[in-house]
């Protein structure tokens, strides 16, 4: 007998899906901006930090880049109750990305900032700006032009990335499509609707920070 799509049920859990891809916009966007603070303070331990520092900030961003982040949050999730430290399934998610995200964002932040030429500095200093109409107008300005689209394309990365949570029992969106179709066995179905949430999630994403990155950057960021 042929397989028939039947979407009905699929519809009818509509927005326990949306619910679920707001969790999702929730996890990438506190993962970006946890992991920008720790990306900015290993930019800077890199550039200026002494040799400990250094040495340090290398192995940090080497392990977390070189190793899967689902193992990382395996590690947190199932290994630290046995030294005494549980950590809730979101809880664990979300370390585990803001840590993963924090070694792929210190080596993009540092590049912008090795970006910024002594010559800029000179004239601002020239021009009698203070140190902080140069970080406005000067420093800024020139790192959000040359590292907006790698942010960008990170964050877009991190919203499908977050259904790594699923496998931990977090309810985003691919967790929420796990359960109903373990309901419903209509997986197809299921799964096709979550894809279609995923590409106007990552399309809505990519406007937002399209817009952002010209009124408030002045940076000429394409959609797609």
């Amino acid at each position: 007998m042929p397989y028939t799509l039947q979407y009905a049920d699929v519809w009818r859990h509509l927005p326990y899906l949306l619910a679920g891809a707001g969790l999702t916009l929730e996890i990438a966007f506190v993962s970006f901006w946890l992991g920008a603070a720790i990306g900015l303070a290993g930019a800077l331990g890199k550039m200026h930090g002494g040799v400990l520092v250094k040495r340090a900030v290398a192995l940090y961003v080497t392990f977390f880049t070189n190793t899967p982040a689902l193992v990382q949050i395996f590690f947190l999730f199932y290994a630290l109750p046995d030294v005494g430290i549980t950590l809730s399934p979101m809880t664990a998610v979300l370390i585990g990305l803001t840590l993963n995200s924090g070694a792929y964002l210190t080596d993009i932040l540092r590049s912008g900032i090795v970006s910024v030429r002594q010559s800029e500095l000179e004239t601002a200093e020239t021009l009698g700006m203070s140190r902080l109409q140069t970080v406005r107008y000067v420093l800024l300005p020139h790192i959000a032009r040359t590292i907006y689209a790698p942010l960008c394309n990170f964050f877009v990365w991190l919203v499908l990335g977050s259904s790594i949570g699923a496998i931990f029992g977090v309810e985003e969106l691919t967790g929420r499509a796990i359960n109903i179709s373990s309901e419903n066995m209509r997986t197809i179905e299921t799964f096709s609707v979550v894809a279609a949430i995923y590409v106007a999630l990552t399309f809505v994403a990519s406007i937002a920070l399209a817009l952002t990155g010209r009124y408030a950057f002045r940076v000429k960021a394409r959609i797609f």
